[in-house]
């Protein structure tokens, strides 16, 4: 009987202290020696790939700025490793502790914040409307009788359809598993428009085969906080992650890096997408936040 109490608080402890660990970032990292950047193929200027498993972004620089602080925390170089995550698997990747920290274009709202935490917001989005150059599409009333195409598990039709300028509009949706593949939805005349983040649009259009055939049209759908997610309830690592921003806020390195990504070209064409920092951007920045979407739309 003894016997078989020391093995159920052993096995009771072991338990524990996995689940401690599973929100104890820094602990849960320091034993592996390794960390998992969760990374986008192709979310615009804030995570993409060059190809054999390299990947890039302001985004993804931010974050690489995040686990050179967690390695003098943890007092190890780590290994880095990356792992492509869609919007449709990102949350549940990070929740089971498969991905450390995600760096793609995640919008923080109230709904998400139950199941994970946000860094401060780094960027902050305008949704819009691609279509071809030459649809004669301008605006959210000509998208009635259209296909849409939306990007499985983003909020980007939500938005469309709660607009008040939608009323009466009756389009059909067409989803892409990922930004690149609803992108090839309107470029292979699939679909009619694709709604989505602005950034995203812009740089699936600047890597196209042909740039000057896509446009952005139409109203600015909402502005959303977009930020780098990680598991909840875990206060140290959020306090390091929300520091290194803090300081790279503090000392201009954001506005800097948001230059590099947004206004001057970039790889692999080295392309510009031409989208110097909206206020919006500057006001993120200057007053550092983990409001959701939410508060966005309060204002």
């Amino acid at each position: 009987m003894k016997k078989q109490f020391v093995t159920l608080a052993v096995a009771t402890l072991l338990v524990g202290t996995a689940f401690a660990q599973a929100n104890d970032t820094l602990a849960k990292v320091k034993a592996a020696g390794s960390i998992t950047m969760g990374v986008r193929d192709s979310s615009g200027a804030l995570s993409y790939t060059l190809g054999d498993g390299k990947y890039v972004g302001y985004h993804v620089e931010i974050c690489q700025r995040i686990i050179a602080n967690v390695e003098k925390a943890v007092g190890k170089k780590l290994e880095v490793k990356y792992t492509p995550v869609t919007s449709q698997n990102r949350i549940p990747l990070v929740e089971n502790g498969t991905v450390d920290i995600e760096c793609g274009s995640t919008t923080n709202n109230e709904a998400r914040q139950k199941q994970v935490a946000f860094a401060f917001t780094t960027y902050v989005e305008e949704v819009r409307i691609a279509v071809r150059a030459n649809s004669g599409i301008t605006s959210i009333a000509q998208l009635n009788g259209k296909n849409v195409a939306t990007t499985t598990g983003t909020t980007s039709v939500q938005l469309l359809r709660k607009n008040e300028r939608a009323t009466g509009v009756d389009f059909k949706e067409v989803f892409g598993k990922d930004h690149a593949d609803s992108f090839l939805l309107l470029e292979s005349g699939r679909a009619d428009a694709f709604v989505m983040d602005g950034q995203i649009l812009a740089g699936n259009i600047a890597n196209s085969k042909a740039p000057a055939d896509f446009k952005q049209v139409g109203e600015v759908l909402n502005v959303e906080p977009i930020a780098i997610m990680f598991r909840k309830d875990d206060p140290a690592f959020k306090k390091l992650a929300d520091d290194t921003i803090a300081g790279m806020a503090k000392s201009g390195e954001l506005a800097k890096l948001y230059d590099k990504w947004f206004v001057q070209a970039i790889p692999p064409k080295n392309i510009k997408l031409s989208m110097p920092a909206s206020d919006a951007n500057k006001d993120a920045w200057k007053n550092l936040n983990d409001k959701p979407v939410e508060a966005y739309a309060k204002k």
